[in-house]
């Protein structure tokens, strides 16, 4: 059994912060909760001393005691929930004003903070440049998602699902951290090819699908998070959502498939992964027509579309001179089990691939914001993974699949 401390600052995601202290307990540990006063706002004294059984340290100097140094004394881990941007600020300056960021300063224990905010706040540049400096000294940052926020808008600075933040961080107290959060891929270079290519009709109309990209960024963000140098290829991706992005990742933005292969080619050079997470379009129009198309008024006959193919990037690359070490494929599939692994065996086989990840769509998983089933297999046609939850789930899951497979090519 170890010895936990919560701690908890003033924003709206502080209702969940007693979730993180229930998981923590569920998996036999002893918890304390510090709190900043401007926390009780949201969770007061009363919930934490029923929860924990034990009273909540909030006032610094309180009763002749350093209770600040009892804290970091016995504390094995130290979890921030919901870490605020002015917390992170403290944190990241050394201050030592409140009981969180006092029982941090004197404490030697892991600090694992989990952020949540304004999608402004996050992307701030002082925001950003805290949380560098803050990863620099061995902090664990639980990076927010994108979603509905307490502002009523929408974006990145969602706190995570409570229960994913404190796997998170036993992950760590138990030395078993996962290869997204450690630095696995330290050294390495990845690409990645994320969103979904349109083909232009005309100037206002085009072939495309319903890849948001979030997905690929997942892995992208993830990559990063391990050590990576990360390169984006992103087609067609709103704004928001490449907001998830870390700020380190080089970004390249396309539209169609043909920019996709130039980009994607342009990039690989040197790399040592290639995932290619990109909806890409098999076809496009034999001509892009200058002008709007208009409806013929003389008759009710539509217009005849001539489609030609795509190039295959994922081929290319997998059988061409520049192919990476490792070569990662993405394909959408509907059907049954058995129709879909039969598919994704013969694709493996005929990419190049090393490794083709089956991902599930419709019914309310696959694209957009909504929960990933995938299914990874090897050149073979062998299932060596399967990772299903949210996209970050499922990227955490992926990478370190990658990284265990470049390990394994230097021994």
């Amino acid at each position: 059994m170890a010895s936990i401390v919560v701690g908890v600052s003033g924003g709206v995601a502080a209702f969940k912060a007693p979730i993180v202290v229930r998981e923590c307990q569920r998996a036999g540990h002893d918890v304390y909760v510090a709190a900043t006063h401007a926390s009780l706002e949201f969770v007061g004294r009363s919930t934490w001393e029923g929860i924990t059984s034990r009273p909540v340290a909030v006032d610094i100097a309180g009763e002749g005691r350093a209770e600040h140094v009892e804290l970091a004394r016995v504390a094995d881990l130290i979890i921030i929930v919901p870490a605020t941007a002015n917390t992170l600020a403290r944190l990241a300056g050394g201050f030592a004003d409140d009981m969180v960021s006092l029982t941090v300063l004197a404490s030697r224990a892991p600090v694992v903070v989990a952020p949540a905010m304004h999608s402004n706040m996050w992307l701030a540049p002082a925001t950003q440049a805290n949380v560098a400096t803050l990863r620099e000294r061995g902090v664990h940052v639980i990076d927010p998602e994108s979603g509905a926020l307490g502002s009523g808008d929408s974006g990145i600075g969602r706190l995570p699902a409570p229960e994913e933040i404190a796997r998170r961080a036993l992950a760590i107290l138990g030395g078993s951290e996962p290869a997204a959060v450690r630095t696995s891929l330290a050294g390495k270079t990845v690409v990645v090819t994320a969103g979904g290519t349109r083909e232009p009709i005309d100037p206002v109309r085009f072939l495309g699908n319903k890849s948001s990209g979030r997905q690929g960024l997942a892995i992208a963000a993830a990559a990063a998070r391990a050590g990576a140098r990360v390169r984006v290829i992103a087609a067609n991706i709103d704004d928001s959502v490449m907001a998830f992005l870390p700020s380190s990742v080089e970004v390249t933005r396309v539209g169609s498939a043909q920019q996709m292969r130039e980009a994607t080619l342009a990039q690989v050079r040197g790399a040592d992964a290639l995932v290619m997470t990109a909806a890409v379009a098999d076809f496009r129009p034999e001509a892009t027509q200058a002008s709007k198309m208009k409806k013929d008024p003389t008759t009710s006959d539509a217009p005849t579309l001539r489609l030609v193919r795509n190039p295959d990037i994922l081929s290319e690359i997998g059988h061409g001179p520049h192919r990476p070490p490792l070569v990662v494929g993405f394909a959408a599939e509907t059907g049954t089990d058995e129709e879909i692994l039969a598919y994704g065996a013969d694709k493996a086989a005929r990419k190049g691939a090393d490794y083709i990840a089956l991902n599930r769509v419709g019914a309310g998983v696959g694209f957009g914001d909504v929960p990933n089933d995938i299914r990874l297999l090897d050149a073979a046609g062998h299932i060596v993974g399967r990772y299903t939850g949210s996209k970050d789930e499922v990227a955490a899951g992926l990478i370190d699949q990658v990284a265990a497979f470049l390990d394994n090519l230097e021994r």
